[in-house]
């Protein structure tokens, strides 16, 4: 039996192994989950073992655990290889909005429906199945392997940049491969080629010592709300430019090839609208809705805080407001100097009789984009299309992932997204599943890809 013939052949079992895992409520950001944190690692340590990669281990961080583990049979003329992973997962919260309990996974419609199953328990126990296909047949991979499974991807993998220097030649590879990821649509495959990056920060606008009464001091001194209204109003057009002094200032621009692959996926403005609600799009000036999507810088309010919130009438004119920001960042910018730019916009744009000020939260995270010609994404496509019968769309993702740029950062590799997830399995949200037949192909998929970087 050759080792597609072990996929073919193992695949009620494997389904059965994704339930159990999936029955773990592996949940990073609750503090009464950590024990589940830690069990996952080791059902994923073990599950690595079983496999045929034997010395897989569970290492400490300053929060949730690592399991790191390798195979290096395949002697140092191979190029060796890093599998990327989480096997932390979101809260399930509203539990009544789900079909089925979230850490209770069923089989529906050739589907698993559990909190974690598409993101990313489904996604990266795939690459550990393919690889005890090959062991468990040829006795051998056709490369150099190393496995780095973290559990703390969900809350912004906060202690992995201190991890990954620390055991940096431990990591060391020639080519690294995200198994957090996904597909543009079944049957169509994708390659994203560059995440945004991530500032986040609040501004703060302090006017009068306590609330003071609306009849008796409006129009006396300034009202901190309208002067919040009046800075946020400041650092957008109507038109959705950002008039930020300085933002766009390392921004590079997109070259005619990018925008052109960008055009080719295909796009519906009334299915986008009705998808969000919205009533009308708002690209930036000059761009597209997926160029402004994919490849241009954002600046978002998220949530404001000012004066009475009840029901009902207070008369009060409130002594301070603030507002939550976060921005989005594309390649050239980096999240410091975005942030002193608004610094310095609120800090220029502040009307009188209040004082401002502007404050980071926690967390950053650089933009990433590969390279053109990167050697490990144009094969990654290549495979892609001759599991799929048709070549990948070039995509880019609005959202951020930290660990791609402490990777690039500590061991000079840009990683390459290479899973099989879709965005339409409510990931974060109620009811999210996984395409069996996806997690069939994923497997597949990621014993071409040895194969193919095995001959070069």
């Amino acid at each position: 039996m050759n080792w597609t013939g072990y996929l073919d052949a193992n695949q009620a079992r494997f389904t059965k192994e994704l339930l159990d895992f999936l029955r773990i409520p592996s949940v990073s950001a609750k503090p009464e989950n950590a024990g589940d944190v830690m069990r996952a690692a080791r059902w994923v340590r073990d599950r690595l073992e079983t496999a045929g990669v034997t010395g897989a281990e569970i290492l400490p961080t300053a929060g949730h655990p690592v399991v790191l583990a390798e195979w290096m049979g395949a002697g140092p003329e191979k190029p060796t290889i890093l599998i990327y992973g989480h096997f932390d997962v979101q809260p399930a919260e509203p539990f009544d909005l789900w079909q089925s309990p979230p850490f209770e996974p069923e089989v529906r419609d050739n589907r698993v429906w559990a909190r974690g199953a598409s993101d990313d328990k489904g996604g990266m126990l795939i690459p550990i199945l393919a690889v005890e296909a090959m062991l468990k047949t040829d006795g051998r991979l056709p490369v150099n392997v190393k496995f780095f499974f973290e559990g703390q991807e969900e809350i912004g993998s906060p202690d992995l940049p201190p991890f990954v220097a620390e055991h940096a030649d431990r990591l060391k590879a020639d080519m690294i491969f995200s198994a957090d990821g996904s597909q543009w649509a079944p049957g169509q495959p994708q390659i994203v080629e560059a995440l945004k990056g991530l500032v986040s920060l609040e501004v703060h606008v302090q006017g009068a010592a306590a609330d003071l009464h609306s009849g008796q001091h409006g129009g006396g001194v300034a009202n901190p709300g309208m002067a919040l209204a009046q800075i946020l109003a400041s650092m957008k057009s109507p038109e959705g430019q950002i008039t930020v002094e300085g933002f766009y200032d390392d921004v590079l621009p997109l070259d005619a090839e990018t925008r052109a692959a960008i055009a080719r996926v295909p796009y519906d403005e009334a299915d986008y609208l009705a998808e969000t609600g919205a009533p009308a799009v708002l690209p930036e000036p000059g761009y597209t809705v997926r160029e402004s999507l994919w490849a241009r810088p954002t600046l978002e309010v998220n949530g404001m805080t000012c004066g009475w919130q009840g029901a009902g009438t207070k008369t009060v004119l409130p002594a301070q407001a603030s507002a939550k920001i976060t921005c989005r960042l594309v390649a050239g910018q980096s999240p410091e100097a975005v942030f002193e730019t608004i610094r310095a916009h609120v800090a220029a744009h502040c009307p009188p009789g209040v004082t401002a000020e502007v404050t980071r939260n926690p967390g950053r995270a650089e933009p990433f984009q590969v390279p053109v010609g990167h050697n490990a994404t144009a094969i990654a496509a290549q495979v892609l299309e001759e599991v799929y019968g048709r070549a990948p769309y070039r995509t880019r993702v609005g959202g951020s992932i930290p660990v791609m740029t402490t990777l690039l950062g500590e061991l000079g590799v840009h990683a390459v997204m290479f899973g099989f997830g879709h965005g339409d399995e409510n990931i974060h949200a109620p009811n999210e599943f996984f395409r069996l037949d996806a997690f069939r192909t994923g497997q597949l998929a990621y014993g071409q890809l040895m194969e193919a970087l095995a001959r070069g």
